[in-house]
């Protein structure tokens, strides 16, 4: 921008963003070991440069939970030595400070402390690698509050219900509302949203004329049915939000069209990770707020260690040589090692006239050698790079081409123990692998009873856990609840019926209701086996795996040793509970099965033919959408607000409502003089 210093005026905040700066990575390393912290020093002189109002960190400050005494040091002194000084601050706090920063015994912006002299504030929330641990719930982030460098915000001390009370922040005629949420698992955080549990806090008075920032540290991309925030969760009254933990460089902010505000994805600052999205260029971000109007400006990272990664697939080199060719292991290599020259050459290029990027590159090269290829000795291969990049042990990486998978047709052709050993090797959860199978069957073969979130918790239970009469619960409980709703409706004829049905079964996915389901199913399978006199196969396992658990159920994890109670009582060290000699073992599961005179193992495919009749229950239905489909605007008129609050100068707003105005910013990324041109969302 030509003319920043006219544009700084007393209206408009200046704000660092920078998120994932995973401080210490890699400490020890004789190449790497100084990386983070080079970067770090970067980014604060930064801040000092553009004299921001202050600096916001999006989360993974520290890349250890408990960082080494080097580490600390480090860092205590760069942030003494930019953010404390005689510079005045000029904005104001406006919210109460007690419920801003609960975690420390000084609960007031640092700035405001008459023993310090703080120049530029720091604000961050906490990420999943410096996240708090322990009876007291204390990070590496509180050592720094306590010492008043750092103003920890965004730390829920609840795990039933979250509300997020803004730091309210005031520069001349701009007022900026700063939310923040310090990393929570996804699991847990995903449920809470679904459950309404999450509430955001706004003032009263006034709501139009607060800019609102909320900073995030969650995982963005989707992972799994529920490993990940969508960002249709998230307050639609929101105009900016700074999405940590994910660590590809999106800091260009994105419109959400659905919740019409902006997402800044600003990625790490050091590449932790040797994959594509590390390769990206790393930014931080300089924020200007005027008003109801704000500006992102690009600052590229000059000190970060420069990453680049190409994909060889052999077998598009036909034309130089087959896996029949002679010595063709040697053509390979010579092949590899021409695409590593042609890495380092491109890295020479950009590092001219860049005296604070290091000199020696990181380099990956993916070799897919599927087709009958052999693989040659890297550890030789890369003696010749030694001396020129920053990561020789890890210079080739060798992969094969998946296979494609066998069409799933129909269900009775499905090779059940295929597909959970393969699961296992994966990582993959049982409920991952149904829904994956009901997704490639036809629609002849779907579910038009149940769902699939409850047809795999049900396996789950009965693979993990031994409760046999955990998926005819679940049959017999959702045919009985399925066959009053029928009834309550009147419904007669056999389209209607089956019509009927489907709405049903769709009303209750991803709902409240449907966890209550699936909850009392289990529950009823583990009475009738209580009832028969058998107890609960490696009950101490099972309640080991739900309390590690967020959703009370244990992913799949590699074969251990089980430990169930043998026949001799609580205190033997039996192999089962009285398994006999004769008995089969499962294969690669870590309990033993139960043996009885009167009581013969079922299949899984033998369970879904039983059938019983049992009470049902109703729950409030909540109705979520969480699909990626670009869909259109439809805003539905938020309810009032409750009367009960934290502070009597908010009002709350659930993640889960809507506002009734369409509000948002202007936003204007080009280097014209006028960063803030261009009109305001209208507002309906």
């Amino acid at each position: 921008m030509s003319s920043e210093n006219t544009l700084d005026d007393e209206d408009t905040f200046k704000i660092l963003i920078a998120t994932d700066i995973h401080l210490g990575y890699l400490e020890k390393d004789a190449i790497r070991g100084n990386d983070s912290y080079t970067t770090l020093d970067e980014i604060l002189k930064c801040a000092k440069t553009n004299q921001v109002d202050f600096i916001l960190l999006g989360g993974d400050l520290f890349h250890e939970n408990k960082p080494s005494r080097r580490c600390l040091h480090s860092c205590i002194n760069m942030l003494r030595r930019y953010c404390m000084g005689d510079t005045p601050i000029q904005f104001n706090i406006l919210s109460d400070q007690t419920v801003n920063f609960n975690t420390t015994q000084f609960p007031w912006v640092n700035y405001q402390d008459e023993n310090l002299n703080i120049s530029i504030p720091a604000f961050s929330i906490h990420g999943n690698h410096d996240d708090p641990t322990g009876a007291e719930g204390l990070c590496a982030l509180d050592l720094l509050s306590a010492s008043g460098l750092v103003n920890h915000f965004g730390h829920s001390q609840s795990v039933e219900r979250i509300e997020i009370s803004p730091i309210l922040m005031q520069k001349g005629s701009t007022k900026l509302a700063l939310f923040g949420l310090g990393s929570i698992p996804d699991e847990r955080l995903y449920r809470m949203f679904v459950n309404n549990q999450v509430t955001m806090l706004r003032p009263k008075e006034n709501q139009d004329e607060w800019f609102n920032l909320f900073t995030i540290h969650q995982n963005r991309s989707k992972h799994g049915p529920t490993n990940y925030i969508p960002e249709q969760f998230l307050d639609e009254f929101l105009d900016l939000v700074v999405w940590g933990h994910e660590h590809e460089c999106l800091i260009a902010p994105t419109r959400n069209e659905q919740q019409l505000f902006y997402v800044t994805q600003p990625g790490s600052s050091v590449a932790t990770s040797l994959s594509p999205g590390e390769a990206t260029k790393k930014h931080i971000g300089l924020l200007r707020v005027k008003g109801r109007k704000m500006n992102l400006q690009k600052i590229p990272l000059k000190t970060v260690r420069q990453f680049f990664i190409q994909d060889v697939v052999l077998a598009d080199y036909q034309d130089l040589f087959t896996p029949d060719t002679p010595q063709v292991t040697k053509k390979v290599e010579n092949l590899c090692y021409a695409k590593v020259t042609e890495m380092l050459e491109e890295a020479e290029r950009e590092r001219l006239g860049c005296p604070l990027t290091p000199e020696k590159p990181l380099i990956r090269l993916r070799v897919d050698y599927s087709g009958g290829f052999e693989t040659f000795n890297t550890s030789r291969f890369s003696q010749r790079f030694v001396d020129q990049v920053a990561n020789p042990k890890d210079l080739i990486h060798f992969l094969r081409r998946r296979e494609q998978k066998e069409d799933i047709k129909d269900e009775v052709n499905l090779d059940y123990g295929k597909l959970l050993k393969t699961s296992a090797v994966e990582g993959l959860r049982v409920e991952d692998l149904v829904k994956q199978y009901f997704e490639a069957t036809e629609q002849t073969v779907q579910l038009s009873l149940l769902t699939a979130q409850g047809m795999g918790k049900a396996i789950q239970e009965f693979v993990d856990k031994d409760e046999k009469d955990a998926i005819e619960e679940l049959i017999t409980y959702q045919l009985e609840r399925t066959q009053r709703h029928l009834q309550a409706r009147g419904v007669t004829t056999e389209q209607d019926i089956d019509a009927e049905i489907r709405r049903f079964r769709d009303s209750k996915k991803n709902t409240t209701e449907e966890e209550n389901e699936i909850k009392e199913a289990i529950n009823r399978a583990k009475a009738h086996r209580l009832e028969r006199g058998n107890e609960p196969a490696d009950s101490d396992m099972s309640n080991e795996l739900a309390l590690d658990s967020d959703e009370g159920s244990a992913p799949f994890s590699p074969p251990t040793r089980g430990r169930g109670r043998g026949g001799r009582g609580r205190g033997g060290r039996g192999r089962g509970r009285g398994a006999t000699a004769s008995e089969p073992k499962p294969a690669g599961r870590g309990r033993s099965q139960k043996s009885s005179a009167t009581t013969q193992s079922r299949s899984i495919m033998q369970a879904f033919q039983a059938s019983s009749q049992r009470s049902s229950r109703t729950a409030d239905e909540v109705i979520i959408d969480d699909s990626d489909d670009d869909m259109p605007v439809m805003k539905a008129t938020r309810p009032p607000p409750r009367t009960a609050s934290a502070s009597s100068s908010f009002t709350k707003s659930s993640s889960q409502s809507q506002s009734q105005s369409s509000r948002g910013v202007a936003f204007d990324d080009s280097d014209d003089e006028d960063p803030f041109k261009g009109p305001s969302r209208p507002r309906r």
